[in-house]
């Protein structure tokens, strides 16, 4: 077979293996790379250029901004906001709600922005009496939309706007998203508020284990454990407490314990202890022994160090609590760097990937993560799926596949009409996006609509513009997106349930891609 076919034959596989979803999405985005290379399509450097493409580097950069600005408590605050603005509408909810997630996921990723209001939205959900499937579908979907409000929303703007440039055209600014996200933010956030109501299930969630609220944690802190208001605030930026149980074989076990002594080596302070077959407190020492609870308070680094020990195993751990104390320890120095970032990206004083590593480097050596934490904020599956999908998008150009298809759909519609080949591309895109990747999609219809803006004379700026539009239209299923995922059980969400909201804001979307993109960015 000759290279062409080869590329269409690995794609075809590439696909069934996403749909399937049998094998892990890395696995089957390394074996992309490799079969390029066995096939002869690409050199082994061309087939493993995407582990150190720039882009992919700036992408995983971003992982470790958003965990900055989660561990330190300035998404809290965000939901915080949200809490003491909504008020109990289930339309006015959904407004704010919509509203917040857009911003949010504008400057962090989708899925960190999900996951940070998540417990939130479900929070305010019951607090308003709503069940939380009227709140957690229009939460996924809005945030999808504000990912178009920047370069770096979503890995995908930062694909188009490096196709763009290598086809001739230029880049895209950082705001410059805006101009069709905007639009797509509000018209979102007008759909899922209107037909919400009705199109979304009314159904009892299952078991949300997220991080408790801090102030709703701290009331029942004191609440179990007697804990009077004399000891201060529970839950600080620089200190907190953690709930910890005696794991069996601790050498805690028959030790002596009582409120006000002190750890031995963290030096944290003892507010209470209780056995586990008594719901009162022990007034006096308490001899330990396996199952009873002890609360301890002191710094978080402390705290965390005492809950890694074998001999205690946390309720809750102090890492999740942490995150919930509104601008805690580090927010400031986390918004610097965050801003600083914008600053750079917006102005284009530096590459985007450049940037994105000066921010990771400000972030560790301004202590606000550190080392371990930034290489566990990193999603390597998303990064390994794009850095082995790139290689793709590169064969189906040097391979004349992206010409093949090009040549077809020119071919079936003309090359009169620069707006039904854009709608057929699309389409194709929002299509292959219910099932696969949108990032994995976007990669492979990339090349083919160059091609098809090439061959029509065309600018591909409207073209890769409408990409990220329909590439963010991934609202028929719970496998669509890993933010659709996320809310599904929280929500008690079934397949079917996606599918009745999705379509109209799918059309929506559409219809920005096709008809409103080309009045910014003229064919």
């Amino acid at each position: 077979m000759d290279a062409a076919t080869w590329t269409f034959v690995i794609l075809g596989v590439a696909v069934v293996a996403f749909v399937s979803g049998k094998i892990p999405l890395g696995i089957v985005a390394i074996g992309v790379s490799l079969s390029l290379w066995a096939t002869g399509i690409l050199s082994l450097n061309q087939a493993l250029a995407g582990f150190g493409d720039p882009t992919v580097i700036f992408i995983a950069t971003l992982f470790v901004v958003s965990e900055a600005l989660d561990a330190t408590g300035v998404t809290a605050w965000i939901g915080n906001q949200v809490v003491s603005r909504a008020g109990r509408g289930r339309a006015r909810l959904t407004v704010i709600v919509c509203l917040m997630v857009a911003v949010l996921s504008a400057f962090i990723s989708i899925n960190g922005a999900v996951a940070a209001l998540l417990p939130v939205v479900v929070v305010v959900a019951m607090r308003a009496g709503l069940a939380p499937s009227k709140l957690l579908i229009p939460l996924a979907f809005a945030a999808s939309a504000g990912s178009l409000l920047t370069l770096t929303g979503t890995p995908v703007n930062i694909v188009v706007s490096e196709a763009a440039a290598g086809a001739g055209a230029r880049e895209f600014s950082f705001f410059e998203f805006a101009l069709a996200g905007l639009p797509l933010v509000v018209l979102t956030t007008l759909v899922v508020a209107l037909l919400g109501g009705r199109l979304l299930p009314d159904r009892a969630a299952e078991h949300f284990g997220g991080a408790p609220d801090a102030s709703d944690y701290a009331h029942a802190l004191r609440s179990s454990y007697r804990v009077d208001d004399a000891t201060g605030a529970l839950f600080t930026s620089k200190e907190g407490v953690a709930e910890v149980l005696v794991a069996p074989r601790s050498t805690l076990i028959g030790r002596t314990a009582s409120a006000g002594m002190t750890t031995r080596d963290e030096n944290l302070v003892i507010l209470a202890v209780r056995r586990d077959d008594d719901a009162t407190p022990a007034a006096g020492p308490l001899v330990l022994r396996a199952g009873d609870a002890v609360l301890v308070r002191g710094p978080w680094a402390a705290l965390t160090s005492y809950v890694d020990s074998p001999d205690v195993i946390a309720v809750t751990p102090p890492q999740a609590l942490q995150r919930a104390v509104p601008l805690g320890r580090g927010a400031k120095r986390a918004l610097v760097v965050l801003g600083v970032m914008v600053l750079l990206l917006a102005t284009g004083v530096v590459p985007p990937a450049v940037a994105g590593l000066l921010a990771v480097s400000a972030l560790v050596l301004m202590r606000v993560v550190t080392v371990p934490q930034a290489y566990r904020a990193v999603s390597w599956t998303t990064v390994v799926l794009i850095a082995g999908m790139v290689p793709l998008s590169a064969a189906f150009t040097s391979s004349g596949a992206a010409d093949i298809v090009a040549g077809g759909v020119i071919a079936a519609i003309g090359d009169h009409s620069p707006y039904l080949a854009l709608l057929v591309l699309c389409v194709i895109t929002m299509v292959f996006g219910q099932f696969i990747s949108n990032v994995a999609t976007v990669l492979v219809v990339v090349p083919i609509a160059l091609a098809v803006a090439g061959g029509m004379g065309l600018s591909p700026l409207p073209f890769m513009m409408a990409l990220t539009v329909a590439g963010a239209a991934a609202f028929l299923t719970p496998v669509a997106t890993p933010a659709n995922l996320m809310v599904m059980q929280p929500a008690g969400y079934r397949f079917g349930d996606y599918w009745k909201l999705g379509v109209p804001l799918m059309l929506v979307f559409l219809a920005v891609a096709v008809l409103y993109v080309p009045l910014i960015w003229p064919f």
